[in-house]
């Protein structure tokens, strides 16, 4: 039986991803699972931490809760002394949840009485200053993330976010532990937390505006059954149990066959690198959602698009978009039907493109990621070099190909501009 340091439920498997290449850079033998595993699952006897990746983050709110319970328990099971639950740094979630209500019930399963939440990552320009969420200078309700099609946050206010998600009947209260704290260590951070419990709080928000700042959380809860959080906590948490970063923590096989991009993201930074790589003059197919609700094969266009330009470079399959064209798919399909749709479509043209010879893809946008993991039929992924903050390559096996894949899931809010041309470069 393992004996694990960390155990880490992800709400999708891009923020998996993320958070699992945090712990690697910092030095901690790392194992992502995807989904629940089943009691008698192998995986890495040596791990320090291992990441169950969910698909639960637009999940229905009793599914995702029962789903998380799960992966905590099987966690503690493998001897896991802390459980992370890991959010994104953009806190993506609805009026109501999935954040509060799996908290909720994370801490009810651990006896929790208290948590602390922060979804600051400051490598990637999330912060949090007076419980208010910023990506780069904007507050989060200014950002793009307001038009997001599943998540749109409107209100950069967490305390006040997190606390319309909670379940009244529970009586939770949630609080702000300010810079101000923060910036006078972890022994402050503790004192802020017992006088917090005393007015009755139990889940606070915590400030976060650089690096240090994450590392001083680290070590003021390393004690603590459970924490919420993004992925930039992780950043401090192996240092705590005497680990450093260690280069080979990430390497992966190399790799042997053609590229692929498949992007479901319609983010602004998606678009932006979408946009990029059409612009460089890479090989790019672009799906209509409307069309793959009627008659002809579009899956099979782009099929055979692709495979007449895989020998030449990077291929490029998308169904990536500006806001106002998504609106008018959702307004003509529905949300939920067009997402569908569109999950479907590129999980199967993921599964071909690796029958036909890719060996390194690229996924970009959290749902998508979890769809085509699935359709490939992963179970387990082993996490390689940073490509950019919050996206690593890993490698998997998959029963689609039997040397293994490269695989690479983005976050729709991470990478620079010319992020697809760039992962090629790193494994």
């Amino acid at each position: 039986m393992m004996s694990l340091k960390l155990g880490c439920i992800a709400d999708d498997f891009t923020g998996g991803t993320d958070l699992a290449n945090n712990l690697v850079r910092a030095g901690m033998r790392t194992v992502q699972a995807i989904g629940v595993p089943a009691p008698d699952a192998a995986t890495a006897a040596d791990a320090d931490a291992v990441v169950v990746a969910l698909k639960s983050r637009t999940a229905p709110v009793g599914e995702a809760v029962a789903q998380s319970v799960a992966a905590a328990r099987w966690l503690r099971a493998q001897g896991a002394r802390q459980i992370y639950f890991k959010v994104c740094s953009t806190f993506d979630s609805t009026p109501r949840g999935n954040i509060g209500p799996v908290a909720e019930a994370l801490m009810d399963e651990l006896q929790a009485g208290f948590v602390v939440i922060t979804p600051a990552f400051p490598e990637n320009a999330r912060t949090v200053f007076k419980g208010h969420l910023f990506v780069g200078d904007l507050l989060l309700s200014n950002s793009s993330m307001r038009h997001h099609p599943l998540t749109p946050m409107t209100d950069a206010n967490l305390v006040r976010v997190l606390q319309a998600q909670l379940d009244p009947a529970r009586g939770r209260r949630v609080g702000l532990i300010d810079y101000h704290c923060v910036a006078q260590g972890a022994a402050a951070i503790g004192r802020r937390i017992e006088a917090l419990r005393a007015e009755g709080v139990s889940l606070a928000i915590v400030d976060a505006l650089g690096d240090d700042d994450l590392r001083t959380l680290a070590q003021a809860v390393a004690g603590q059954a459970l924490v919420v959080a993004g992925s930039g906590l992780a950043i401090g948490i192996p240092a705590l149990h005497g680990m450093e970063a260690n280069a080979q923590a990430a390497t992966l096989p190399p790799p042997r066959g053609a590229r692929a991009i498949v992007s479901g993201s319609c983010s602004a930074a998606t678009n932006a690198q979408v946009a990029s790589f059409v612009a460089a003059g890479g090989a790019s197919f672009a799906i209509d959602p409307l069309q793959l609700d009627g008659a002809g094969d579009v899956i099979g266009r782009a099929l055979a698009f692709a495979q007449a330009h895989l020998a030449d470079g990077p291929v490029l399959v998308h169904a990536t978009a500006e806001p106002a064209a998504v609106r008018a798919v959702q307004q003509q399909l529905g949300a939920e039907r067009a997402g569908a749709l569109v999950e479907e479509a590129l999980s199967r043209i993921a599964v071909a493109l690796v029958e036909g010879g890719v060996d390194q893809l690229v996924v970009a946008g959290g749902e998508t990621s979890g769809a085509c993991v699935q359709a490939l039929g992963i179970t387990q992924l082993r996490i390689g070099p940073q490509i950019d903050p919050g996206v690593p390559w890993c490698h998997a096996r998959t029963p689609h190909r039997a040397e293994g894949l490269h695989l690479a899931l983005k976050s729709g809010n991470f990478g620079g501009v010319d992020f697809f041309h760039r992962a090629f470069d790193k494994p």
